[in-house]
């Protein structure tokens, strides 16, 4: 690719660093549950949206329909939006808090068990393929 290429604001570094993650059907529908939760039963702080790497609530909320879209088209993203899915995702699953929590299997179809063993999955891969653990 080159910078004819890039969206606005994007630079061709930038798309060169997508990354396609080989991801089943399952675990797309995971990443893309979780990033749905966002704005719904789910809720986010300034300081939470900054540490899952969003420029704050407003861009978490506007990043998580593109992402969602993305990852749903198996579409590569960058290291640094498949780290922002997955700490998303597991922070929406697990809090109670900030999250859907307990109410998780509820709004998402998803049971608790099945969660975690696909969230596994997506970490491992994640850890390889993107890198995600580097930011």
């Amino acid at each position: 690719m080159d910078g004819a290429d890039a969206q606005p604001g994007q630079t061709a570094a930038a798309l060169s660093d997508l990354v396609m993650v080989d991801l089943t059907e399952a675990e797309r529908h995971l990443l893309a549950r979780g990033l749905m939760e966002w704005g719904g039963p789910a809720h986010s702080t300034e300081a939470l949206a900054v540490a899952m790497g969003f420029e704050g609530v407003e861009d978490l909320y506007a990043q998580a329909g593109p992402l969602h879209a993305s990852i749903r088209a198996e579409e590569p993203l960058s290291r640094r939006d498949w780290r922002r899915v997955l700490i998303a995702t597991e922070v929406v699953f697990a809090s109670d808090i900030f999250g859907s929590g307990c109410d998780w299997s509820t709004t998402t179809g998803l049971s608790d068990e099945e969660t975690i063993n696909l969230l596994r999955a997506v970490q491992r891969k994640l850890a390889r393929s993107a890198n995600v653990h580097n930011p």
